[in-house]
């Protein structure tokens, strides 16, 4: 299909789901709202979205290595979630769920690449093909918020397809700055071979660049409702850091298991970002009228960090592969230092901004998230629910704390109520049942000692499935060899 076929009927299908009235304006800049009738009553939103940053890898959760002074401020100011999640243990399922308020049945990225990762002899399994792009004819969370009036910016890690159709302007932002289809950077000093982003001066550090990036766009759009969209490539691998911060924390050593003198530079820059847009915040008087979330796509990399007493890390259904850091800052709304343990999922979001917005969902997508709202305005905890993970896919790797040795996860499906939480593996049908309220570190399976919960949980986690579609591999792999 040609380009301008594709754009033709990308703009029918958004219209055909969301309404003609509320989305006549896509693709273009402006609004029917004026700048100055939307700044009166719409804050601003900045979605800063490390990667592979695990839920211990930052002060405000525990780490005693790693030096986050700008997000430990960050927390003091805001709300910090210690129960929350990302929709998938790596990255592409977590993006394709914030941008679609979907869980991942519904647009179909399970994984990075291919579901076949591994070798074939150890997969039981044929797994369920994944994709690698988010269908053109998904409402973005940017084109959800475009009709309050905002003008928007996706500056780093996208993972999600190309422009001009799948890279972020093709799926709603008004400017992309370094993304497209790619999971990590070519290198993070310039030059970059970032085809999204100008190379800087020879030796720029990639993380600098992009906040600096993001600090012009707030200057420019100072007098209107924005929404930037900070997706860093930080701190994914390749591991490369100022060399004087390496330096540093090579003279620090080891602590609490974590001791990667690399790294932690990689995430000492991190925090110095974040630094420069809260302080550009101030400088502009932007800070009173600005929500700020910070959150990460998945659990740190096992043999990079640790999670520690988290199991497992990046890859893997454990809480160590899912759990993440979360804080949120909205001055006037969140009472500033307070700590919430109800659980939250990435999917929330969308459904959140688009409510802190002033607009509504758009009509004709099923948004899977819950607001968080009154989370976020006091309240401790909200109605009972269950969250859902979905991974029909081999990830390979050894890493601490994987249930076998050739890969960090198998096929596998998840689900967490209270808290409880069961892990069902699709290749033979195992079950793991732990409670998360005295055994955080999924210690001990409880599937034996309390079969009820076990089959409650299992018949939850089989419900939903239904409701979504969930595809579940059955066709056995004719390479397998049995151990």
């Amino acid at each position: 299909m040609q380009t301008a076929e594709r754009w033709s009927r990308r703009r029918f299908l958004k219209s055909a789901a969301a309404g003609a009235a509320v989305w006549s304006c896509f693709g273009c800049r402006a609004s029917h709202l004026t700048a100055s009738n939307a700044r009166a009553s719409r804050p601003n939103i900045i979605f800063i979205l490390a990667d592979d940053l695990g839920w211990k890898d930052v002060g405000f959760m525990g780490s005693a290595y790693y030096e986050t002074p700008n997000l430990d401020k960050l927390a003091e100011q805001g709300v910090v979630f210690t129960n929350a999640y990302t929709n998938g243990p790596n990255c592409a399922p977590t993006r394709a769920s914030l941008m679609s308020g979907q869980y991942t049945p519904r647009h179909g990225v399970y994984t990075v690449g291919s579901s076949e990762r591994g070798q074939a002899r150890r997969r039981k399994l044929i797994p369920v093909a994944n994709k690698t792009t988010l269908e053109a004819d998904v409402v973005t969370l940017a084109e959800a918020l475009k009709p309050a009036g905002y003008v928007s910016a996706s500056m780093g890690k996208w993972h999600l397809g190309n422009d001009p159709e799948l890279g972020p302007v093709g799926q709603g932002f008004d400017l992309n700055v370094g993304g497209y289809e790619a999971g990590a950077p070519r290198s993070y000093f310039s030059p970059y071979r970032n085809p999204e982003l100008a190379d800087g001066p020879r030796g720029e550090y990639l993380t600098d660049r992009l906040t600096a990036e993001a600090l012009k766009f707030i200057e420019v759009h100072r007098d209107r409702p924005f929404f930037l969209y900070l997706p860093h490539y930080a701190v994914h691998t390749p591991l490369q850091a100022k060399k004087a911060l390496i330096e540093k924390y090579q003279k620090k050593g080891p602590r609490g298991g974590q001791g990667n003198a690399k790294y932690a530079a990689m995430v000492e820059s991190l925090d110095a970002g974040v630094g420069r847009i809260m302080d550009k915040l101030d400088e502009l008087r932007l800070a009173d009228n600005t929500v700020v979330v910070f959150f990460s796509d998945n659990g740190g990399v096992r043999n990079i960090t640790s999670m520690e007493p988290l199991r497992g890390g990046k890859g893997m259904l454990y809480e160590g592969g899912v759990r993440v850091p979360l804080v949120v800052r909205w001055p006037g709304v969140v009472q500033a230092g307070r700590r919430c343990d109800e659980p939250v999922i990435g999917i929330d979001f969308y459904p959140t901004l688009v409510e802190i917005a002033g607009t509504q969902n758009p009509p004709g997508q099923t948004l899977d998230g819950r607001s968080i709202v009154p989370l976020l305005r006091g309240a401790e905890t909200m109605a009972d629910r269950a969250l859902f993970w979905h991974f029909p896919a081999y990830l390979q790797g050894k890493a601490a704390g994987a249930r076998d040795e050739y890969f960090r996860t198998r096929p596998a499906g998840a689900i967490r109520l209270g808290h409880w939480k069961l892990i069902e593996y699709f290749e033979d049908g195992t079950l793991e049942l732990y409670n998360l309220k005295g055994d955080i570190g999924e210690t001990t399976n409880l599937t034996r000692e309390l079969p009820d919960k076990s089959n409650e949980l299992h018949e939850k986690l089989i419900q939903w499935r239904q409701s979504v579609n969930a595809p579940v591999p059955t066709e056995l792999n004719p390479k397998y060899e049995p151990q």
